[in-house]
Order: structure tokens, then sequence, then C-alpha cells
């Protein structure tokens, strides 16, 4: 089966220039100590966890979500949330429970497909019933509908996050014969489309869309569209494509030109839902992607380069950037750093220096009143 819209000599000549370059992030990637590698893995990984719960207007930041995904990793265990929540709520503020419930979801959901990404094709229903329920599995007013088609209508939704204000933006699939139909169809389409196109993010850009017309769960919708897309790289047969996918945060992006996002998403579908999926204006969403996919590639270069500035800091340094990472929602003194490290005074102030000149942590206040607070 083939894509359902054309594509023109802008959009191919596009597609070959994220080629080229997802080519040369593969070599370089190949070139680095798995170590290393790792590290850019966990960086990207953090950045998509944080980017797609803030999108759906979560509040915790990467730096935060950093910190939990350091205390989640000690058993490696799949409940380890379960057996730390209580730890973690501790150490953050309490309107922020439902944004830690949803981070530790998509964490969960997102070390599936990452895990398991090129085992699960061909794509199914049980596979994108089980990544609803790993995503909303700490969710517990999900429980009625946690890996379940929806049964009431829903839609896109943009809600501003200062205001509260909120504006559809695409009207979605009936729910039941017709929900259930389209996912059905999508899939078909998606197994047969994939490994026969010569453009694999044409096909993974279709499959994200058309899953977010149809939103076929109650929620969560936007978090597992977008993860549909790093499972479709992944699945791939571009060797390069597949090769960098799980280095890559496209949901940066994506909340960092949020209004665009969902401006394009409307302008895509005319607001509504369409059987025929010739009726949408896909290649907008396409050449939205390609540009998400553009930055995303660039970042792997920007986190090589943190990765390597952390890893030259002095020994003195890496020890108050630590403490930071474990205080992840406080703005520090250099007293309160003295004690939690006991380091000198002057051991603390040359740290601080050398951590604002890296651009690790943020600096707020003067004299007496400076604080200092960690950045991602």
């Amino acid at each position: 089966m083939a894509i359902s819209y054309h594509l023109n000599d802008h959009i191919t000549k596009k597609l070959k220039d994220i080629d080229r370059k997802a080519f040369r992030r593969a070599e370089l990637l190949a070139s680095m100590d798995q170590v290393s590698r790792a590290a850019i893995h966990r960086q990207a990984r953090i950045s998509t966890i944080g980017a797609s719960t803030r999108i759906e207007n979560a509040v915790l930041t990467d730096a935060q979500i950093d910190w939990i995904d350091t205390e989640l990793e000690t058993d490696g265990r799949p409940t380890s949330f379960v057996s730390k929540r209580a730890q973690i709520q501790e150490k953050l503020s309490k309107d922020r429970e439902r944004s830690l419930e949803e981070v530790a979801g998509c964490r969960e959901m997102l070390l599936v497909v990452y895990s398991q990404g090129t085992e699960l094709f061909p794509l199914s229903q049980a596979t994108l019933r089980g990544l609803h329920r790993e995503l909303l599995k700490y969710y517990a007013p999900a429980d009625f509908h946690i890996g379940r088609y929806k049964v009431v209508p829903n839609s896109v939704i943009e809600r501003n996050a200062e205001t509260g204000a909120k504006r559809i933006v695409l009207q979605t699939s009936d729910p039941g014969p017709i929900t259930e139909t389209a996912v059905a169809d999508l899939i078909a389409w998606y197994n047969q489309s994939l490994p026969a196109h010569p453009w694999s993010i044409a096909v993974a850009c279709e499959l994200v869309f058309r899953f977010l017309a149809c939103h076929p769960f109650q929620d969560g919708n936007g978090r597992l569209g977008r993860a549909l897309f790093t499972l479709a790289l992944l699945q791939c047969g571009d060797a390069s494509l597949s090769q960098v996918a799980p280095y890559l945060s496209v949901d940066r992006f994506i909340e960092q030109n949020k209004a665009e996002y969902y401006a394009t998403l409307a302008q895509v579908s005319d607001g509504r839902f369409h059987q025929d999926a010739k009726k949408y204006k896909m290649q907008l969403f396409l050449a939205f992607m390609l540009k998400a996919m553009d930055a995303a590639l660039d970042s792997i270069l920007f986190y090589q380069e943190r990765i390597e500035l952390i890893q030259s800091l002095s020994e003195s340094a890496t020890n108050v950037l630590h403490c930071f990472k474990e205080l992840p929602e406080q703005r520090l003194t250099p007293k309160r750093l003295r004690q939690e490290t006991l380091l000198a005074k002057r051991t603390i102030s040359r740290s601080l220096r050398i951590l604002l000149d890296a651009k690790l942590i943020q600096k707020y206040g003067q004299g007496a009143g400076t604080r200092y607070q960690l950045v991602f």
C-alpha cells in the first residue's frame, strides 16, 4: 500500500536532506563508546518524557524528571515507581502529584518502545492497548478505561497553561464501530506500507496523524501518538533512521512550537476526522515533522557536547552538581551547598562559577539573597 498523499519535489528534497543528516549522526554515534551513547540516549529520553507530558499540561521540569529517572534506575524493576512513590513525592511539591504519575507512566511506555520496538512489528491492536496500559498504569482515574477504546466522544484539545482556556483543534472519530474500524484499517495499512515505501518518515507521519485524528482511547492519545513516531522509526528498514531513533527527542521541538503544532493539526484535518485519509492535507504535517526531525538530529550534537562537558568537570564541581540534582526543585545558597558537600567556601565559589559558565545551573538574586538552581 502507498501513503495517502503526494510527495512533491520540495518535500522529497527535505526528506533526502534529513536522510543524509541521519546517516551522519548514525556514523557519529557508532564512533562513540557505549557509555557516551547510553548517556545521550538517556538525555533524549528525559527530554522526550518532559516535553510530551508538558504538551499535555504536566508541570515537571526536565531537571526534576532527570532526578526521578535516577531514583527509579537504582533497581531497574518495573515496579520501582510503586515502591518509591512516597519517597519521590516527599521531594516534590504537592501540586505535582498527577504530573509525577504521568511522567512515570510515560517513562514506562517509552522504555517498552525503546527496548522492544523492533520486536513489535507487525503492529497490532494488542500492542497499542499494551502501550496505553503502560502509559496510564499509575494514574488511578484512568483505571476504568485503561487499554480500552473510548466509549464517549473526545477531541484534540489545545489548553492554555496560563489561562486554563480550552480550544477544540480536531473533532475526532465517533466511539464504537467507526473508531474500531479506523484503528484496524490504520494498522493494516501501516504494516503493509512501512516495509514497502521508500520514505519511512512519510509513513510514520501518516501513522501518527491518523492515530491522532481517530483518538481511539479516552485519554493519553497525544503522548501515545507521538511515541508511535519513534516506534515507526525503530521498525523501519532505513538503517540510519532506526539507529538514531533512540537518541532523538522530536517532542522537544513540538513543545517549543506548540502553537504551530496545534495549528498544523487543524489545517491538515480541517478540524475533523475523515474516514478517507486522502482528504487530509498530510503534506503539512509531514513538513512540520521534518522540521522536528531536523532539530532532533541537531540536538544529538548538543547532548554530546553537554556530556563531554560534565565528564570534564573537576571532582569538587561534580560533587556540587550532584547536590543540585539531588534537590531539583530547590534554589540553593552557597551556605546550603557547603553543608551538603562539606567543601570549603572557596571551593564552592569556584565550582559555582564553573557550573554557571557551563550553563548547568542558573543564578537568582544578588548579594546575600543569591540562590542557584539546576537547569536542563
